[in-house]
C-alpha cells in the first residue's frame, strides 16, 4: 500500500479524497495534507479553513498549511516518508528538492487535456473557448508550468449549456476512475508517463472581473461560451440602464435564410423567445437564460424580466474581451479574487 501526502486546497479535490479514504484505501493510505494557510472568504470576509482541510480534520489526520515552500516545510514532507505526493489545485510553487523528496515521485492532477490549458484556470478557459471536451491529465510535476509528462487522462464532454460549475464537478468525479487505474501501477512502478506535444501547448492565467466583459461584434456562438465558462466567477456582466446585470447562462440561436433580422444593431435585444432574452451579436443571436442584478438572486430570463424591464431595442454596450488563452505563459500579476 502506498503512503500517499495530498497537496490540495480547492473542494474539487473532495470526491477523490473520499474514495482514497474508502475503497482505494486498499491502493494508498493519505498519511496527509498540505493545503493553503486558512484565508477570508465571502462577504463577511471571515477567516475559515477550506474543504481539504476540514476533510483532513474529520479523519484525524496532520495538516500542514504554510505560506511557502521552504527547506523546513521539505522536511516536515520528508519526515512523514511518502512513496508519493499527489497535488491537485494546491497554490503553491514547489521547489524542486520538495518534488524529488518522496521516494516515487509528485504527481499532479490537472484540469485540462495537456497540453492545451497549462495554468491556473483551465476548467474556466477550457468552457470559455467553446471546448466541447476536456478532462484531467495525471502528469509527473517538473518545473516548467504543466509541462511534464503525462501517464493518462479522463475525458469528460461539456454540453452547450454547461458553465464551469458543472464541469468542475465532472472533472471532480472523473479523477476516481483516473485514479483507480493508475495508482496500482504506481506502486508497482509499471506506470509509463509520455512526454507532451510542447509545441502545441496553450497557456490560461489566474482570471479577474475584466474578463467579465463582453463585446457583441464577437459571434453569439463566442459569447455564449464565455458566458458559461466565467460562470460563477468572475461572471459576464452587461450594463442595462445604468444597472450593472449578470448573466449566468447563455447560448445561441445561430440564423438560417428564413430568419428574420430583428435588429442589425450588434448588441440591440430584441425580445425574449420564451427561454431567454435575445441581444444581436456579430454572428447569430445570443439567448441570455439567466440574469441577476445587484443583491438578487440568479434568475431564469422570463422570471428576471417580471422584476426588471428591458426594452426592446435597449443596445447593450460593448466592451473589449480580454485574451484567455495564449501561446506562451502569461506574465505572473496578481489579481483581486472576490
Amino acid at each position: 500500500m502506498l503512503n500517499l501526502v495530498f497537496l490540495g486546497s480547492d473542494p474539487i479535490a473532495l470526491p477523490l479524497l473520499d474514495w482514497l479514504a474508502g475503497e482505494g484505501g486498499a491502493i494508498a493510505r493519505v498519511t496527509a495534507v498540505f493545503t493553503q494557510p486558512d484565508r477570508p472568504v465571502g462577504r463577511g470576509q471571515k477567516v475559515a479553513a477550506n474543504g481539504v482541510k476540514l476533510w483532513a480534520l474529520d479523519r484525524g489526520l496532520p495538516v500542514y498549511q504554510p505560506e511557502k515552500i521552504t527547506e523546513d516545510v521539505r522536511g516536515q514532507l520528508a519526515a512523514l516518508r511518502p512513496d508519493v505526493s499527489l497535488v491537485m489545485a494546491y497554490g503553491h510553487i514547489l521547489r524542486q528538492d520538495f518534488i524529488d523528496t518522496p521516494r516515487l515521485g509528485t504527481l499532479n492532477l490537472h484540469a485540462s487535456l495537456l497540453p492545451k490549458y497549462r495554468g491556473a484556470s483551465p476548467i474556466q478557459t477550457a468552457v470559455a473557448s467553446g471546448e466541447h471536451e476536456t478532462g484531467v491529465s495525471l502528469m509527473r510535476i517538473v518545473r516548467q508550468l504543466d509541462a511534464g509528462p503525462v501517464a493518462d487522462v479522463e475525458r469528460v464532454p461539456v454540453e452547450s449549456r454547461d458553465t464551469a460549475l458543472e464541469i468542475e464537478h465532472k472533472l471532480a468525479a472523473a479523477c476516481v476512475p483516473l485514479l483507480a487505474r493508475t495508482l496500482p501501477k504506481v506502486a508497482s512502478g509499471e506506470l509509463p508517463f509520455t512526454e507532451q506535444d510542447h509545441p502545441a501547448a496553450t497557456f490560461c492565467r489566474r482570471l479577474s472581473k475584466d474578463d467579465g466583459r463582453l463585446d457583441f461584434t464577437a459571434p453569439a456562438a463566442d459569447l455564449a461560451a464565455r458566458i458559461n465558462g466565467l460562470f460563477p466567477w468572475p461572471a459576464c456582466t452587461v450594463e442595462i440602464a445604468g444597472t450593472p446585470v449578470k448573466i449566468g447562462l447563455a447560448d445561441c440561436v445561430e440564423p438560417d435564410a428564413t430568419s428574420p433580422v430583428l435588429n442589425p444593431a450588434c448588441g440591440a435585444v430584441s425580445g425574449m423567445d420564451g427561454q431567454g432574452l435575445l441581444v444581436a451579436t456579430g454572428r447569430g443571436v445570443l439567448r441570455c437564460l439567466r440574469l441577476q442584478k445587484p443583491g438578487g438572486k440568479m434568475l431564469p430570463a422570463a422570471e428576471f424580466l417580471r422584476g426588471f424591464t428591458i426594452t426592446t431595442g435597449t443596445v447593450l454596450p460593448s466592451l473589449a474581451m480580454p485574451a484567455l488563452v495564449a501561446t506562451a505563459p502569461f506574465p505572473y500579476r496578481k489579481t483581486p479574487q472576490g
